[in-house]
């Protein structure tokens, strides 16, 4: 995907600030933060959305749910946290790349919508 700014990123050719990196993810911190911890977590495979989840490719999200916790531990999230995913326009998936955000570091708002 050339015109993927995850995709550029996960490939070193747009900067971040990077929170983990393994073979099959990267983890950097949101340049629009929404709490006062705010990162993202995307695969480095190109996969739009959730809706594009299959047998095939669901590994690779399997293993971003167990780095999850020690991405959060790493942040100091210590008393809880929220993780997100958008799917779609009408999810406001802004970046047409799967990706998950972690928000914590303070009580968050109890409200989903």
């Amino acid at each position: 995907m050339n015109d993927c700014v995850f995709c550029k990123i996960v490939d070193g050719s747009v900067p971040s600030r990077k929170v983990y990196e393994d073979e099959k993810i990267l983890s950097f911190y949101d340049l629009e933060p929404q709490a006062p911890v705010h990162v993202l977590i995307v695969p480095k495979e190109h996969i739009c959305c959730a809706d594009e989840i299959t047998e095939d490719n669901s590994g690779v999200i399997a293993h971003i749910f167990t780095k999850i916790p020690v991405i959060a531990k790493s942040l100091g999230l210590e008393n809880g946290y929220r993780i997100v995913n958008n799917c779609g326009d009408d999810g406001c998936q802004s970046v047409k790349h799967l990706h998950f955000h972690i928000l914590g570091g303070k009580k968050l708002n109890g409200r989903m919508a």
